[in-house]
């Protein structure tokens, strides 16, 4: 077995297990709830994923070399590398406002949110706004690192959130 299947099959088991699993008690609300302090809290968690999901990216890559992927659709007004941490900086904050207000988001500790976003962006808006190629069949391998990258950014996200508010 050669390294790719290596990881293809440790991932789809990890992400069969995670999906059968009964969700988790989602976190307790704050005592005392805070837009603020869910924003930074969430701003935090996002930079730290976005950097999460960089790094298991590189090790396991989502699309070939030559799939310029998403974000460089919008290179030519933009850094794709800037877009990629915008929009985790950005989803990361929402997050930590949606956490603050509605604890039930943070269920199976992230995981939810990691695949939530996954759907909204990489299955959905990007394609239909032009700036991803329509959905195709993919590979094994393209769709475990696309689901693997996307549940550790969630569960990054929702594990630094976690932290960083209790200390706020």
């Amino acid at each position: 077995m050669d390294t790719a299947q290596l990881v293809d099959t440790f991932v789809s088991g990890f992400i069969n297990k995670r999906l059968t699993k009964p969700a988790s008690t989602p976190a307790p609300a704050p005592a005392e709830k805070s837009l603020a302090k869910g924003l930074l809290a969430g701003l935090a968690a996002g930079i730290i994923a976005t950097a999460a999901k960089t790094v298991a990216e590189k090790i396991y890559p989502p699309r070939s070399r030559r799939d310029p992927g998403p974000t460089t659709a919008l290179a030519n007004k933009s850094s794709a590398d800037g877009i990629h941490w915008g929009f985790g900086m950005t989803a990361g904050a929402a997050y930590g406002v949606l956490a603050e207000f509605y604890p039930a988001a943070t269920s199976r500790e992230g995981v939810n949110f990691g695949l939530t976003l996954l759907a909204l962006t990489q299955e959905t808006t990007l394609p239909a706004a032009g700036l991803a190629a329509p959905i195709k069949p993919e590979t094994t391998r393209e769709k475990t690192s696309e689901i693997a990258s996307h549940i550790i950014f969630g569960l990054v996200t929702e594990t630094v959130r976690r932290t960083v508010r209790k200390r706020l």
